[in-house]
């Protein structure tokens, strides 16, 4: 059983029976806020420096060299003196809001950011609503306020933004902790002994540039990006890490200059990636999908995929799987895509139906909880975010410093963002009808508006399962448990035959062990 956070679930409606519907009830009074509610990852502060860091492959940066900040100042030099000044004034005045802002941002600030990004997610999570003709408007960045709101933070969608947000906080740290160790300056805590440390602190950690301000400035120019009505929200957000940084005794304001000076400058880096990898025209138009539904009944699916929206919805960015990939290149995704789905009425394909209406008819307590715990539908940070948090208690457990962090959650998240373009491009290669198509009496949780074959929980949850089991060897086995429940759970839950759920975890176990190749050479083992 992996019950460690509560998620939304949608419901198809369809008669239930009353103990169903009385969990059903129960659920959905826990989980009636707009945010997703997740357990609260424990504190905790490595020991560990890592001080090879700065010597590791990054991911978009040739290498952490890429990236200059003037030198730093010495500590007896009047520049510098100046600023210990000012800290001490700082702290002299300090209050209890400030004193609350320093413990907000003890500990690991990776996390403490991945945390936000998926609040946000979970937030833009939610479907356009169809206009009065019955036609639903595509969310627009150009009018981010909407309606509707941009972005419609899907799992795809999601997926994308994990794996940049990651990329571009890991690549920034690759670059801070270089510069570190090259001025070998320290924290003003410990240059400086009128400065008090209102926090815990690692002597042998150099100050220049902040890796604090690092972290805050990726935070804010990606999720401003990613999440634009938010971006005060964010903001605010970002300047209360800094401040706390200062006034805790562990960052002088030129240290804060120059970890900002290296987050923007690998953000445009990540950036010019971000607005040229093929996601503007993910979309298509209806002309396109109906030769995505011609082109696969050419290939033999004599029933292919429609809506069971009303009115009927455009599919969910059908083209996804043409964006460009992490670890692989277009012809690895082809070699990947699994082979075709059994034919509609064969007999694998009626004994798999058999199987969901006997699931879905007298679901089991197990079964049911199985299915919500792992439904991470509209209001969700997704499943992608799902296994985010799942890295996240792996984290906080083995307390990596937050250089590991970053490039754990960027291992994971390449991984992911992979297995959703692979799984999508699967999706609409053979544009397979879902379940509830093909025999409207199955009741199922959520109704997800693309065809069917192969599973994206599956697929995300085999890349992440490979990812983690490679980072955490000890919970290796676990990891591989988990990820067969989330894929079971779709076929508790009526949205996915079994052979959809066994094929996209084979795939998403075959994208995870690319990840895992490019952390065993990265330099950091």
């Amino acid at each position: 059983m992996f019950l460690h956070s509560l998620k939304k679930i949608q419901m198809k409606s369809k008669a239930l029976p009353l103990s169903i519907c009385l969990v059903m009830m129960i659920f959905c009074v826990v989980c009636c806020d707009k945010e997703v509610q997740e357990r609260a990852l424990p504190s905790f502060e490595s020991t560990a420096i890592d001080a090879s860091g700065g010597t590791w492959r990054p991911i978009i940066l040739g290498s952490a060299t890429d990236i200059s900040v003037a030198p730093a100042s010495t500590t007896g030099s009047a520049d510098y003196l100046l600023e210990i000044g000012q800290i001490v004034q700082m702290q002299q005045s300090i209050s209890n809001v400030d004193r609350a802002l320093i413990d907000q941002w003890k500990g690991n600030g990776v996390l403490r950011w991945n945390e936000k990004i998926r609040a946000l997610v979970a937030r833009y999570n939610l479907a356009p609503e169809p206009t009065a003709d019955g036609t639903y408007p595509a969310p627009s960045a150009a009018n981010p306020a909407g309606p509707p709101a941009f972005p419609f933070a899907n799992p795809v969608y999601a997926g994308r933004a994990y794996a940049y947000f990651s990329v571009a906080m890991y690549d920034a740290l690759i670059a801070c902790w270089y510069h570190k160790f090259k001025n070998n300056r320290p924290q003003p805590a410990v240059a400086s002994n009128l400065v008090q440390a209102l926090e815990t602190y690692q002597i042998d950690m150099p100050g220049y540039p902040s890796a604090d301000a690092v972290m805050a400035q990726v935070g804010y120019r990606m999720l401003k990006t990613l999440f634009p009505v938010d971006s005060a929200e964010i903001l605010n957000m970002a300047n209360g890490h800094k401040r706390a940084k200062l006034l805790s005794g562990m960052a002088s304001p030129s240290d804060i200059a120059a970890g900002e000076a290296i987050a923007n400058a690998v953000v445009d880096k990540v950036m010019a990636r971000f607005r040229t990898d093929g996601m503007g025209q993910s979309l298509g138009s209806p002309a396109q999908w109906a030769q995505l539904a011609a082109s696969a009944k050419a290939r033999g699916i004599s029933t292919t995929w429609k809506s069971m929206e009303i009115p009927a919805r455009p599919p969910m960015l059908p083209f996804f799987g043409n964006v460009k990939l992490w670890n692989i290149n277009t012809a690895q995704r082809d070699s990947l895509r699994p082979p075709p789905p059994p034919a509609i009425g064969s007999e694998q394909f009626n004994k798999d139906m058999e199987e969901l209406r006997g699931y879905t008819s007298h679901p089991t307590d197990e079964q049911w909880r199985i299915a919500t715990f792992w439904s991470d539908g509209l209001g969700s940070f997704t499943p992608p975010g799902h296994w985010n948090e799942i890295a996240g208690e792996s984290i906080a457990r083995h307390q990596l410093s937050e250089i590991k962090t970053a490039r754990a959650m960027a291992l994971l998240n390449m991984a992911l963002c992979d297995a959703g373009i692979c799984c999508w491009d699967a999706k609409s290669f053979y544009y397979y009808p879902r379940p509830t198509q093909m025999d409207e009496r199955i009741k199922t949780i959520g109704l997800p508006n693309f065809p069917s074959y192969t599973s994206g929980h599956s697929t995300f949850s085999g890349a992440a399962a490979a990812v983690l089991g490679y980072l955490f060897p000890d919970e290796g086995q676990r990891f591989i448990d988990m990820a067969q429940e989330a894929s079971m759970s779709r076929i508790y839950g009526g949205i996915h035959y079994r052979f959809d759920c066994e094929a996209g975890l084979k795939c998403g176990n075959a994208i995870g062990s690319f990840s895992v190749r490019w952390g065993q050479t990265d330099g950091s083992n």
